[in-house]
């Protein structure tokens, strides 16, 4: 897919899915992060979502951010991208960190990147309609390159799990600025942040990658800084070998936990713009209730048995058999 130039994809693959482990956790008790499950079976959500930026970013220029602790699990996911476009983080540090990790990257690469930043662990009925929209952010990023783009996505229910973006005043560009985050409110907020014209909280942005490190420095300018230079002196050794891996190895046991939404884009609503994408059936399949709630939207027979290849722990944990199965034994 062809796309303007600097426009990079990074797809963020390094989070736990610690609320989906009723699901994701192995007979022999090995949890398994959900972007590297399936939804109905086939490929992981991993994949999915590298053919979701490949669908609007040139593939060479598509990247993924994953953990050292996955290594059982992303090499087979990710096995068609060149192997200096895979960014492999010695733990999980919050989605501040591994976005920071990412950007100096990108920025290393193509100073006048930007950036299209997008969760590896959503399910997308239709893809399509976000695909639009994500070219209609791109766009919108080329005419205004300092104004990061969030998605917000058009609520087909009320879902007290999620975060919401109420969209404030009319930009000259036809979209919204950011009026207000909400994270997950109550059932009757919900109700009233929708009425208003709330959208979920995609966490889906577009970007220019020094816009993006220019918000991380006004938060946490001495990681960012640390950071820079002990990753440009690890470029220098060879990242990830011997003495540049190693320092960031080091360096990574001293960071705190850092939140991207919370830490870094919280505060900032005036400087931010919203894109509204339209009803798609979208779902970050964060609990067992969401996988459940996205099946009955599917109309998916969900027989125990349905695309179940077994339970043995060399196979692809298939999310909506496990669900199947758990609701079958919770009326047992």
């Amino acid at each position: 897919m062809e796309s303007a130039g600097n426009v990079w994809s990074v797809v963020l693959g390094g989070g736990e899915g610690a609320r989906l482990r009723a699901l994701t956790t192995r007979p022999c008790g090995t949890a398994v992060p959900k972007q590297f499950c399936s939804f109905q079976g086939g490929r992981t959500l991993l994949e999915d979502a590298v053919d979701r930026a490949a669908g609007v970013v040139d593939r060479a220029r598509v990247c993924a951010i994953v953990a050292q602790q996955h290594r059982e699990w992303w090499p087979s996911a990710l096995a068609g991208m060149p192997m200096q476009n895979v960014f492999v983080q010695p733990r999980n540090r919050g989605t501040a960190i591994g976005v920071l990790f990412s950007i100096l990257q990108v920025l290393a690469r193509d100073p006048e990147a930007k950036l299209l930043l997008l969760p590896a662990d959503h399910y997308v009925r239709e893809e399509a309609v976000l695909r639009r929209s994500l070219r209609i952010a791109l766009s919108r990023l080329e005419r205004d390159p300092s104004t990061p783009m969030l998605l917000g996505l058009e609520p087909d229910e009320v879902d007290a799990d999620l975060g919401y973006i109420l969209p404030g005043e009319v930009d000259p560009l036809g979209g919204r600025r950011v009026g207000r985050f909400i994270e997950k409110p109550p059932v009757h907020v919900a109700e009233q942040i929708i009425a208003a014209g709330g959208l979920w909280n995609t966490f889906i942005i577009a970007a220019c990658a020094r816009s993006l490190l220019n918000l991380c420095m006004q938060r946490f300018a001495p990681i960012v800084m640390e950071m820079r230079v002990i990753m440009n002196r690890a470029a220098s050794a060879g990242l990830p070998q011997a003495a540049g891996w190693a320092a960031i190895t080091e360096m990574y046991e001293r960071l705190p936990e850092v939140d991207f939404s919370r830490h870094v884009l919280e505060g900032r609503e005036a400087s931010l713009r919203v894109v509204h994408v339209p009803a798609c059936g979208w779902s970050d399949l964060g609990t067992p209730k969401r996988v459940g709630d996205t099946l009955r939207r599917l109309q998916i027979a969900r027989s125990p048995h349905a695309h179940h290849g077994g339970e043995s722990s060399d196979v692809l944990i298939n999310l909506a058999a496990r669900h199947a199965h758990m609701e079958n034994a919770m009326r047992n």
